[in-house]
């Protein structure tokens, strides 16, 4: 039986012309009848799909058709039944955000890389840092906080000078942006089943805006932060590039 390929792209007038150009050469089935799905475009494009695609339970081979592409891989034509058939599988469990903002409206995300909280205003955020229930920061001056899962914690985090996490570790990076009191504070490595709720300290006078992957939410009151292992994202890599390889190597550079 031949392998049923549904393919997805981004906007990108690259990513396009690659779909059109792999259709004609493996042809197209409905996401709903895929064996696999092949995502076209960049790490943005990748988060979109596994989330889009969360429910069909079908595993994701992305190519790079972006500009980053930490999640894809080299995108080429001519032998991609071989390199889906030798692909290596890698499961990855998402982050969940519950965020009450100051209206008292509940808000709910899901998050492959990372949930962040964020000032939206000219001074800096004070939040208050409670893991499972027992208060372990009472205030955090800074420009924002971020708990990231191992796959995401080469983007945002590391930017923001958290810890690269192996794939396969049971932790969750709970890194501070620009913190300037505690001074230099960089975060914490907690459990994978840990819960982590930030209150907002002097909301009204601070506002701050919480973010799961592409869901935002203004002027937040509190979070709250869990590791969703009941729901699991397939990602496909070419042996060899896979994210485990790919979290080693970027400590390398």
């Amino acid at each position: 039986m031949s392998m049923k390929i549904a393919f997805l792209a981004s906007d990108a007038p690259v990513a396009q012309t690659a779909r059109a150009a792999l259709i004609g050469r493996y042809g197209n089935v409905p996401l709903d009848e895929a064996d696999v799905i092949v995502a076209l475009g960049g790490d943005g494009f990748m988060l979109q799909t596994l989330h889009g695609t969360q429910e069909l339970g079908v595993p994701v081979y992305g190519m790079n058709r972006g500009t980053i592409g930490f999640l894809m891989n080299t995108y080429g034509e001519s032998d991609l039944i071989e390199r889906l058939e030798a692909a290596e599988e890698e499961v990855i469990n998402p982050l969940s955000m519950q965020a009450m903002d100051h209206s008292g409206k509940m808000h709910r995300a899901l998050a492959i890389n990372e949930v962040s909280l964020l000032r939206a205003g000219p001074q800096a955020a004070k939040l208050k840092i409670t893991v499972d229930g027992r208060l372990r920061l009472a205030e955090l001056v800074c420009d924002g906080a971020l708990v990231a899962t191992p796959a995401g914690s080469t983007a945002y985090n590391y930017s923001a000078h958290g810890p690269i996490l192996p794939i396969g570790a049971d932790v969750l990076a709970l890194t501070a942006v620009a913190a300037f009191r505690p001074r230099r504070w960089r975060g914490a490595l907690l459990p994978k089943r840990a819960k982590v709720r930030f209150d907002v300290l002097e909301a009204d006078k601070r506002p701050v805006m919480a973010e799961g992957d592409s869901k935002s939410v203004e002027n937040v009151d509190w979070v709250e932060i869990q590791s969703e292992p009941a729901i699991e994202h397939r990602i496909l890599f070419d042996p060899g590039h896979g994210l485990e390889e790919r979290l080693i190597s970027e400590q390398f550079t």
